[in-house]
């Protein structure tokens, strides 16, 4: 049986899933046969938003083709890193993270656009939660 923490991460993955869109993803990237892409920001954010022992990593993932800039989320635990990726999926399988590196909260500075496409996620998947 999983654990609260691993329930609660299940029904955020289940509420950034129902809440991605156009409005919330990178430059407005919309494909209806990869609903991930370009929503890997934000939902760092929203996971961030509801579990801030967890950390924002900025990394670069080889897709076959070439490097992308990702984000996604980092937990750790007794020294440990533990990865965290609620948007993996929008790549294709064998990709890879070549490098990265855990950002400085106190130095992130964020547009006006993506603090729009941050905040409107969060309170889609906060309103998606508070129905279920």
């Amino acid at each position: 049986m999983p654990n609260n923490k691993t329930m609660d991460l299940l029904r955020l993955r289940e509420a950034l899933e129902a809440s991605w869109d156009e409005k919330t993803s990178y430059q407005a990237a919309l494909r209806k046969d990869n609903p991930a892409l370009g929503q890997c920001y934000p939902t760092s954010r929203v996971v961030q938003h509801f579990c801030p022992e967890m950390e924002i990593i900025k990394g670069k993932v080889w897709n076959g083709k070439g490097a992308e800039t990702h984000f996604w989320n980092g937990l750790m635990v007794n020294g440990t890193l533990y990865h965290i990726d609620l948007s993996w999926q929008q790549f294709p399988s064998g990709s890879s993270v070549r490098e990265f590196k855990i950002l400085d909260r106190s130095a992130i500075g964020d547009s006006d656009q993506t603090i729009k496409r941050c905040d409107l996620l969060l309170q889609r998947v906060i309103d998606y939660l508070d129905r279920q």
